[in-house]
Parts: structure tokens; sequence; C-alpha cells
């Protein structure tokens, strides 16, 4: 590959573009030729080695032409032994690597994301571990890239050795995987199960759909970002805006809150949010509003109501690079907004889950928010994804949600 992207790698960045490829060597009619990329024989789905223009081994992992990431590295090291090497020990050991981790963070009867993709070395696998209240242990499973399709009953058996799961369902219809060639697909593998559960979360009842919900069903890593939002609940009137399956609400009310609106858009998140509030006992407490949070927060402004906590944990504003400065305009406007209907001393917990909208420029918007807003931000925690989703050295994409419970003033 190219001399100036050696080093990214070097330095654990796992991709290889397209435009970085100097050549490629191959076998092809008996013998040993050496091409452009776009004139290789090598067809996608095969395994290739990376090697520096000095001849070092970077790593090993699939080639797939047609996407513009060609090739993510799975090894680090060559693999003389060819695809044979990629054996369901081999998935099975990464796997119970990224378990034993989760194992010191997590409970048995916890739910969590088991394998974070490249951050876990098994790029654009992604797997859920969900435990619902009856003990049973359901894997939502993603194959997001052909590097891990062209895998896909090594580690499917993979995942029934090391954790021997009630059921499995895969949720691989995401968009991404038309970039890579691949048709979306979903469905149970395996034995057939209700599609909805009940799992519990810092002591609070979430209903899940695994096959319906967003991405795998539900969001995850904010787990510890509602658990330390609770905090500031006691006898607080909370806005939980973008609320999803209305969880952040659930954990203020669980911890005190006198009252609590859950507001989405959509209106099955709404009815989930209701099948929660239920499932809580938490009727008299909270209630959902199905509304667009813009348009809401506008009106709660012009209205003269207040509030002591409120909670934006929007989707991503921004799927890409060339998005930035649209996306900093909404995130922008729900912060000043959200500030301008908080009480003096009320508390703002704020969230970005777009990794190309990075931690400077997520601060600096709140900066600018709070001066529009005449208001004075008070950062008191800057917080992440939990550690099941761990950061990978060299990929800054794993670093990826923002989280930030600051005082207004």
């Amino acid at each position: 590959m190219n001399k100036k992207e050696e080093a990214e790698i070097l330095q654990g960045f796992p991709w290889v573009f397209d435009n970085e490829i100097a050549f490629v060597k191959a076998e092809h009619n008996g013998k040993l030729e050496q091409t452009p990329l776009k004139d290789c024989h090598v067809k996608d789905g095969t395994l290739v080695e990376v090697y520096t223009k000095g001849g070092l081994c970077l790593g090993s992992g699939i080639i797939n032409r047609t996407s513009k990431i060609t090739i993510r590295l799975l090894t680090r090291t060559p693999t003389p032994e060819g695809i044979s090497f990629f054996s369901t020990k081999f998935f099975a050991d990464r796997i119970r690597q990224a378990l034993e981790i989760r194992k010191i963070y997590y409970k048995d009867q916890d739910s969590y994301r088991l394998i974070f993709s490249e951050a876990d070395f098994l790029p654009g696998l992604i797997v859920e571990r969900y435990c619902d209240i009856n003990g049973h242990v359901y894997l939502v499973v993603q194959f997001l890239t052909l590097g891990v399709e062209v895998f896909r009953k090594q580690i499917i058996d993979a995942l029934y050795d090391v954790v021997d799961p009630f059921a499995v369902y895969e949720r691989s219809d995401a968009s991404v995987r038309k970039l890579e060639g691949l048709e979306e697909c979903a469905g149970w593998l395996g034995d057939e199960r209700d599609p909805i559960i009940v799992i519990k979360e810092n002591d609070v009842l979430l209903q899940v759909d695994l096959a319906k919900g967003q991405k795998t069903g539900y969001f995850l890593d904010q787990k510890f970002n509602r658990k330390a939002a609770a905090l500031f609940a006691k006898d607080a009137r909370v806005l939980d805006t973008f609320t999803h399956t209305g969880a952040f609400a659930l954990n203020m009310v669980k911890g005190g809150a006198k009252e609590v609106i859950a507001c989405d858009i959509s209106e099955d998140a709404c009815k989930t949010v209701d099948a929660n509030i239920k499932l809580n006992g938490a009727e008299k407490v909270m209630k959902s509003r199905c509304a667009d949070v813009f348009d809401l927060l506008k009106e709660y402004e012009q209205k003269g109501e207040t509030f002591d906590v409120i909670i934006l944990d929007p989707p991503a504003f921004t799927k890409s690079a060339k998005m930035i400065e649209k996306a900093y305009g909404g995130y922008k406007e729900i912060n000043l907004r959200a500030m301008k209907i908080l009480k003096k001393g009320g508390i703002l917990i704020t969230c970005s889950c777009s990794h190309f909208f990075d931690a400077p420029t997520f601060y600096n918007m709140l900066a600018n928010a709070a001066h529009d807003a005449k208001r004075q931000l008070q950062i008191l925690e800057k917080r992440g994804a939990g550690p099941d989703h761990p950061v990978l050295t060299g990929y800054p994409k794993s670093e990826y949600l923002k989280c930030v419970i600051a005082r207004v003033l």
C-alpha cells in the first residue's frame, strides 16, 4: 500500500481504502502478476495480506472492491494457513476475549453490546446480548460487511459455543450493506421466539422489540449515563426528548422525579413508551407526548413553561463530514431552546451520537448556544458510551458518543 497511510495502520487504524493500494500481487494463469487494483483478477471475498512498500506485513483481511473500504483488517499478522486460519475457534477466541472484559462491568442478568465491530477486532460485526427478566439470553447480530459475511457460519457457530443463547435474531437490515454489495436481511437464526422481550436496566423494566426496534432494538450504550442522570431527578420536573423507549425518562422516575414528560416524533416509539410506563407503574408521574422536538421546545418557550431537568438525546444529525455545518445548526437550536426553558440552576443532559460531530465541535456548539441563550453553562461531567463500547486506539470512529451533564445558570 501507499507509504503515507502506513503509519495510521501501524497506530491501529483497521481500514485500507481503495486509493491507498499501490498494487495487487496475485497469481493469474499460473503466473505471479503485479497489477493496479482495478485490473487485478482477485475475486471479492478472497483473503489477502497487506504489506508496506518496505515489505512489512500490516495484516490480513477480506478484499471487497465494491466498497471504498477495500480491506478491513482481521489480523495484524500474516496468515500462511490461508482462509482456514479463520475457523470457528478463531472467532470463538475473539468473542470470548470480548466477553471476559464485559463480565467485569456487567452481571449475567444485564444486557450489553458483546461485539462492537472494529473496536473488538471483528470489523463489520455487531452483537447485542439481551437478557430478559426470565433469564433467557437473546443475541441480536448484524453482519455489515463482506469481511464477516464470508465467515457467517463460523461466527454463528462460535456465538453458540461461547454464549449458548436462547435465541439469535439477525438485523442485517442496515443500508450500509448495500455499499458492500450485499442485500439487507433479517430474521431468526434457528428457533423462532417472540421478538418482544422485557429487560431490566438500572432496576427499570423496558420492553424491547428485537425485530422492529431501531437498529438492534435498543440503545444499550447510554445505560450508565441514564443512571448518572437520575442523580438529579429528586422532586424535579423533567423533559426527556427523542425518548425512543423512554429509558432516560424512566430512570428519572426511578430517581424520584415529580413529573416526567417523554417526547418522540414516532407514534410507534410513543406506544412503546406507554407500555414501559405501565410496566413500571409510573402512570402518575410520567406521560408520553408524540411531537416534533424542535416544535415542542418552541411551544414550551412561548408558553413560559420551565423544567428542572432537560434531556437531549437526538439521533445522529450528520452521518457524513459534508453535513457537519447543517448538523451544527440543529444541535445548537435544540440546546439553545432547552437552556432558555431551564430554571436557573437547572440540569441539561445533552448528547450527540455522531462520530463526525466530534467532541471539540460539540463543546464549541454548547458554548455558542449558551451565549445566545444568555445563560452560563457549568459542565459537571463529560461522559461517553459504556465500557461495552470500547474505543480502539487509532480508530476515532469508535469514540462516537458525547454525553454532557451541565448546570445552566
